[in-house]
């Protein structure tokens, strides 16, 4: 919104100052300050409300160290993330950006799903809190939503190169969007381009670093590409929001796991919206150039000072939790930026600690039930599940387990965008 004000003002004043805001740079930074001062702010006195009216959480006795302490504290306080990730982006961000409104709609969507979770275990004392399947159901419709449009969405291009007069295709689904135009390298070569919709990812440590689904559904015949890629990438994308959605619910298990791992993962996406979106930082790094992908920046920066303006509450001891409401949006978030920046197969990287505490689980309800089956009687692969419980079993202090799991993300990002120039 204040872009639009300003800029109103210096088109029609010429009011000194006022073209800041026309920098994406600026506007990021501005949200980074202005998410941090919203949750240490508004955070505190949320803590306060929640305290005062008992919505503790409640724990569940898993003979861990230290889970008597964290009986009864304010929970839901992911609240205070959404409130430091929405404030922001609507005062800083172009709203009329699709990609800027996908991500409103995936903070909104699953922080509304993880905030009925929480109301039912809280107000109406039921543990077991919303219904799975209920759970499953709104991530599926929200990858839905977000596949379907990132493939239908005329606004939503790549830019090809024109060469000897044609532009570069690679298949029959890919359509032309817009005129050609032309822009300058930096040793001042012409270049001839066309924006392109199409569906297509990048590849990491490959020279022929991007891949179109629809060749994957040439597969099955070129007769099928016309629908069969839809299918494709739609599925794949519901298949990655409820993965890593579910994937952050589960580490969030300990005090400030999922926050501080969550802030990393979207920096790493956030340096990707903004090299993508840069023509000459694409051309420079020979990535994908994303149009307009850049002011996805302004709704990164306010991800990551709310993640770590909360956490300033959420470390050990933690003063609140995020509950199902911040859990469920940050994996959500984090998977639909992944899709959005065309690096969803970077996830297994950059979401390493979340994968590997979604693979605990099922590896070890997988191996009891097998042993059970086999044996008569459920064996364990680890002390308890997930990961990190398993750490804490081990004698290791949550503080101790956080640091060295943030550590792990740091090494993954770092070498995720390292990724940009092994091709």
């Amino acid at each position: 919104m204040l872009y639009y004000l300003f800029k109103y003002l210096r088109d029609e004043f010429g009011l000194s100052g006022a073209g800041l805001f026309q920098y994406i740079t600026f506007r990021a930074g501005m949200a980074v300050v202005l998410s941090l001062i919203i949750t240490l702010v508004f955070g505190k006195r949320l803590i306060r409300y929640l305290q005062k009216k008992q919505i503790g959480e409640t724990i569940r006795d898993l003979g861990l160290q230290g889970e008597e302490t964290k009986r009864g504290t304010p929970t839901m306080g992911g609240i205070i993330i959404i409130a430091g990730i929405l404030i922001p982006t609507l005062l800083f961000a172009r709203i009329e950006n699709v990609y800027i409104v996908m991500m409103i709609l995936s903070t909104v969507w699953l922080g509304l799903i993880g905030f009925l979770d929480d109301y039912i275990k809280v107000f109406k004392k039921n543990k077991e809190g919303l219904a799975g399947r209920f759970k499953i159901l709104g991530q599926v419709g929200l990858g839905a939503i977000i596949g379907f449009t990132m493939y239908y969405n005329s606004h939503v291009v790549t830019t090809r190169e024109i060469r000897e007069g044609q532009p570069i295709l690679y298949n029959s689904t890919e359509k032309m969007a817009g005129t050609p135009y032309s822009r300058a390298d930096e040793k001042g070569v012409i270049h001839n381009y066309v924006q392109v919709q199409t569906a297509v990812t990048t590849v990491p440590f490959s020279k022929n670093h991007e891949l179109s689904y629809a060749k994957i559904a040439s597969i099955f015949g070129t007769k099928a590409m016309g629908w069969l890629t839809p299918t494709i990438y739609i599925l794949f994308v519901i298949v990655i929001i409820t993965a890593v959605s579910n994937g952050a619910n589960i580490t969030d298990g300990i005090d400030g796991l999922a926050t501080g791992t969550s802030a990393i993962a979207g920096l790493a996406f956030g340096v990707f919206a903004y090299l993508s979106g840069n023509y000459i930082f694409a051309s420079y790094l020979n990535i994908m150039h994303i149009p307009n992908l850049g002011e996805l920046s302004i709704f990164v920066g306010a991800f990551v000072g709310a993640c770590i303006g909360f956490l300033w509450y959420n470390s050990y001891p933690a003063q609140v939790f995020m509950g199902d409401t911040g859990s469920l949006a940050l994996g959500g978030i984090i998977a639909s930026l992944a899709i959005i920046v065309r690096k969803e197969l970077l996830i297994p990287i950059i979401c390493g600690v979340f994968l590997v505490e979604n693979l605990s689980v099922m590896l070890q309800v997988s191996y009891f039930k097998y042993t059970k089956r086999k044996y008569g009687e459920g064996r364990r692969i680890l002390k308890m599940s997930p990961l990190h419980h398993h750490y804490q079993k081990l004698g290791y202090h949550e503080s101790k387990i956080v640091t060295r799991f943030w550590i792990i993300g740091i090494i993954l990002v770092v070498l995720s965008i390292v990724s940009l120039k092994m091709q």
